[in-house]
């Protein structure tokens, strides 16, 4: 297996939570990280080497799932039970639970840019300047 091919796959991890944290379904997660997977591999010889994989299969799967909003506003609203079952179930008693459900649906809130932005600095780590380039957005804004 080459270097490259290792490289993408040391990020899956990472690449995996930030789509979980942008999309909140597991399942439609999965199939974004499969495609960015699929991409990145596809054009492995546009990475350039020295430069930092993580960015670059992040800012695949950010113009990835910004492609998908924009397919999905033309085609209208569709629910997923996904996005409603926790208002079909009791609440949990636990307090930690309570909490990932508020922080849940409190980010289910926000737009999705300023979701992008929380997770990569917030979970990922990522400084506000690297953020910036993966987004493709001023750091001002990122700030």
């Amino acid at each position: 297996m080459s270097e490259k091919v290792e490289a993408v796959l040391r990020e899956v991890p990472r690449l995996r939570r930030y789509a979980v944290a942008l999309l909140s379904d597991r399942s439609r997660a999965d199939d974004l990280v499969q495609d960015t997977l699929e991409r990145a591999l596809s054009r492995l010889n546009l990475w350039q080497s020295g430069t930092d994989m993580r960015r670059w299969l992040f800012t695949i799967m950010h113009n990835l799932h910004v492609n998908a909003v924009r397919r999905s506003i033309r085609r209208g609203t569709e629910t997923n039970i996904d996005d409603v079952e926790d208002r079909l179930v009791q609440a949990p008693s636990q307090t930690d639970s309570v909490m990932v459900r508020d922080l849940t649906v409190a980010m289910r809130e926000l737009p999705s840019e300023q979701v992008e932005v929380l997770v990569l600095v917030a979970l990922e780590g990522l400084a506000y300047r690297e953020v910036a380039q993966i987004l493709d957005i001023p750091l001002g804004t990122v700030m």
